[in-house]
């Protein structure tokens, strides 16, 4: 076996083929929408309203699109192959899990889920939701926001994933433009360590793709299949 412990970390261009728009357009629009309107913390303190319900409309969304080849193709390697396979997505979809794949780390949060800002806890959420919604768990109302990572927070998952990066034998950038930090710094943190190999599969060059071994384009439905029975046939 050639790898032991490979890290794949997927961004828009995974999901886009399953029509899905992504995060930012090239006016800096998210569905017509200004990202700073739509997803930050001060937009949902100046206009909970609007915010609640533009996630609600991503998740009505949702309901129409279905896993791509590359979903099921990822799904397939995290199960077949004999090592370990860290996914880690910036993709706030569920469509790596939609398509079987187990232990997804979602570090921009997932659009089917909300946070309590009263007690705390996070509920998997598949209908719509406002400041009127009472939360499941303590009751509290307005307290519900969706479990989304907003310019100006956190992302989630970093100790894990930064664990990962420094053990893994192979890094995997997917469908990803690579401008958005920490993600698009992983690769460096990768490359700094030495000796992984970086791999790049995506339509068009990144921010960084010099900094990748090797580099495939084209459209992730085409190229991850076949990347996935390169691994699984050794």
């Amino acid at each position: 076996m050639k790898y032991k412990h490979i890290v794949i970390l997927s961004g828009a261009g995974l999901s886009a083929e399953s029509g899905l728009r992504t995060f930012r357009d090239n006016n800096g629009l998210w569905e017509e929408h200004r990202v700073e309107d739509v997803a930050t913390p001060e937009a949902f303190h100046q206009d909970p309203d609007l915010v609640q319900r533009f996630y609600s409309e991503r998740r009505v969304q949702l309901e129409a699109v279905e896993p791509g080849a590359a979903h099921r193709a990822l799904a397939k390697l995290q199960l077949a192959f004999e090592g370990t396979v860290t996914l880690v997505t910036q993709n706030v979809d569920d469509l790596l899990t939609q398509a079987g794949a187990t232990d997804v780390l979602h570090m921009h949060g997932e659009l089917r889920k909300v946070r309590c800002l009263k007690c705390h806890t996070s509920h998997r959420w598949l209908k719509a939701c406002s400041q009127e919604t009472a939360c499941p768990g303590c009751g509290a109302a307005p307290a519900l926001r969706p479990d989304i990572v907003w310019f100006g927070e956190m992302p989630k998952h970093l100790e894990t994933i930064y664990t990962a990066l420094g053990s893994c034998d192979l890094f995997v950038s997917i469908g990803t433009s690579g401008h958005v930090y920490p993600a698009a710094g992983f690769v460096q943190t990768v490359a700094e360590a030495g000796y992984a190999e970086r791999l790049e599969l995506n339509l068009e060059q990144s921010q960084g793709s010099h900094m990748f071994t090797e580099n495939r384009f084209g459209p992730a439905g085409e190229l991850v299949p076949h990347w996935v029975d390169e691994v699984l046939k050794g």
